[in-house]
């Protein structure tokens, strides 16, 4: 099945993603029917494989040197490496491999490789930002003249659109290291340990003989994901690995025309949860002539607010409907809650009030939070 969009006249590919959740899967070897709970568990076993062969590669390799040179995109003899993070990790010659006496294939290696080197690769802006903040260490860390500034602008990455809060803790997460070891750090990786493995499947750095997917030939609301699972989470030999058929229900944001790439599986919660890459077509975007816009601001109270506006064949802007905004007054209330206190029976519809455990008005009750 190829992997690329047909395009005609005036569009263009796009890659987008949706999320799905595998419901049920099929073992093909035994015929069996798994429940969701099963099928997590096996897919559990599969990240569980994968977090183990990348927790030694970031940690061996987390020093400048190493990350500059996946960062530089060329290996010590000059050549291009590849832009997949797994075949760069090969060329250079950094693998892992797994605990004695478990058994794996390739592809299994390939996404902890994947994994490692998506890690390395994103230590490398901040390793520069935070060679550029100590480059230009203000006189006092809390409050920056006008002067420090533009300095540190002019040597941190893209400074100059760089949003200052994330010079700012970045400042603050320098000052802290200071204060706790009385000097100045060296580096980023001074500061921070090596960054730790998230358990995913990345099926995208694998080919057929780990995984596949196609569309329903008669419902383009489907697609069948193949996938081999282990059946132990401790396999021993490639007997203990079989081939998973998991039915896909495709979100309604997925075009019927779309190609589906192979997704990244997340077990969460007793259920696998799917990010599904596709590409689609889409109308070439043109530098003018456009009559709808979109208008985005950000505040204290909203966080968000958006609205759209069209421009008519007279002059006239006229809004589409009313606008959205994204609020976090909850979110926000929970952050600033105290801790140790619940909040209490509405007194009044619409209306909470909190009551911390060293108030008199405290009473235990069942619904108190742990």
């Amino acid at each position: 099945m190829s992997r690329k969009v047909s395009l005609a006249v005036g569009q263009s590919a796009r890659i987008a993603c949706a999320r799905g959740v595998l419901r049920t899967g099929v073992d093909e070897g035994t015929g069996e029917l798994l429940a969701v709970s099963v099928l997590a568990e096996r897919v559990g076993w599969a990240t569980d494989l994968v977090a183990a062969l990348v927790a030694g590669l970031p940690a061996d390799r987390w020093k400048p040197a190493d990350v500059d040179v996946l960062a530089s995109g060329e290996d010590g003899g000059g050549r291009k490496l590849p832009l997949n993070a797994w075949m760069a990790l090969r060329r250079l010659g950094w693998s892992g491999s797994p605990p004695e006496g478990i058994r794996v294939n390739d592809r299994i290696v390939r996404m902890a490789q994947e994994q490692a080197g998506r890690l390395l690769r994103s230590a490398k802006w901040r390793a520069d930002l935070t060679t550029g903040v100590l480059k230009v260490w203000p006189v006092d860390p809390g409050r920056r003249t006008p002067e420090e500034w533009g300095a540190v602008r002019e040597v941190v990455p893209g400074g100059r659109d760089l949003p200052s809060s994330v010079i700012t803790s970045r400042t603050r997460q320098i000052a802290a290291f200071t204060r706790k070891h009385d000097r100045m750090p060296v580096d980023l990786f001074e500061m921070e340990a090596a960054p730790t493995a998230v358990r995913v499947l990345l099926l995208s750095a694998c080919d057929g003989q780990q995984a596949t997917i196609e569309r329903h030939g008669t419902e383009p609301g489907r697609a069948l994901l193949r996938v081999q699972l282990p059946t132990r989470p401790d396999p021993r030999s490639y007997r203990d690995w079989t081939w998973v058929s998991c039915s896909l229900t495709l979100p309604a944001t997925v075009p019927a025309g779309a190609v589906l790439h192979l997704p990244t599986l997340r077990p969460y919660q007793g259920r696998v949860r799917a990010d599904l890459a596709y590409t689609h077509a889409v109308p070439k975007a043109a530098r003018s002539g456009h009559t709808v816009a979109l208008g985005v601001d950000w505040g204290l109270n909203t966080l968000l607010s958006a609205g759209a506006v069209r421009l008519h064949e007279d002059g006239r802007i006229t809004a589409l409907g009313a606008g959205g905004m994204f609020r976090t007054g909850g979110v926000l209330a929970k952050q600033h809650r105290p801790p140790g206190g619940r909040w209490t029976r509405p007194s009044r519809p619409g209306q909470l009030s909190y009551v911390s455990r060293t108030s008199a008005r405290w009473k235990p009750t069942a619904w108190d939070e742990p």
